[in-house]
């Protein structure tokens, strides 16, 4: 086994999609990955493209977007190191409904769809897990729907500074967001204007600190009760 195979394979065995492969099965996937160096702005494959391959992020971060009709773009997820993306569409022959760019330099592997529908063929387990992991992305994208569609722009604010924060945050919690406010703002289908307003009156409420891209918060369950005691979080 070359060097190169024995390195991928070591990182797809982190993924969490992959961590209950036989050796010989890591081995089998590595030899048939390919890597990938993304640019920051450079897109890795647009929406419409025919589908080939499905791809993990081992550093950096990748967007998923679609374009609206007014030419702007809505961010609909957001992907980093250890997650993978494109799974579902690759298996029934279809176009990536998504654009993908890179929000910062990036490293990707590229998984062939060959290789891994012959994985699911010879293993119950992994295609269970296949099909798990596309379940619970699924589930995501209801909840984002349904958060859009029910909450407030301070509601979907205050869900996802939770959800970064984890199960249990005890008071003091500080998070970081993930991308650009600009960026997070479109992930949760806000302006900018709105996104940053929102977080002043936070701010001036003493239920957050903002510091750059640091989010204090000093009580999170006065911080979720704020909007409801039944919040559950947009991640």
């Amino acid at each position: 086994m070359s060097g190169r195979v024995a390195q991928v394979r070591e990182v797809l065995g982190r993924l969490p999609l992959f961590s209950r492969l036989e050796d010989d099965q890591l081995e089998q996937l590595a030899a048939a990955c390919r890597q990938v160096r993304l640019g920051r702005g450079e897109v890795l494959f647009h929406a419409g493209e025919v589908s080939a391959a499905f791809y993990a992020v081992v550093s950096g971060q990748v967007k998923l977007t679609l374009a609206a009709g007014d030419g702007s773009e809505k961010i609909l997820e957001l992907i980093s190191p250890g997650e993978t993306f494109g799974e579902a569409v690759v298996f029934v022959d279809q176009r990536y409904p998504v654009t993908a760019t890179g929000l910062v330099r990036s490293q990707l592997l590229r998984i062939g769809a060959d290789v891994v529908t012959e994985l699911v063929d010879a293993d119950p387990t992994f295609a269970r897990r296949l099909l798990a992991g596309m379940a619970v992305r699924l589930h995501t994208m209801v909840r984002d729907v349904a958060a859009v569609t029910l909450w407030s722009g301070r509601q979907r604010i205050v869900g996802f500074l939770l959800g970064l924060a984890g199960d249990d945050p005890g008071p003091g919690t500080v998070v970081r967001l993930p991308a650009t406010k600009a960026v997070v703002a479109s992930r949760l289908s806000l302006t900018p204007e709105t996104f940053s307003r929102t977080l002043r009156e936070l701010s001036d409420a003493g239920l957050v600190q903002v510091r750059g891209a640091q989010i204090v918060m000093p009580d999170p369950a006065a911080l979720a009760l704020d909007v409801g005691p039944d919040l559950s979080t947009l991640r």
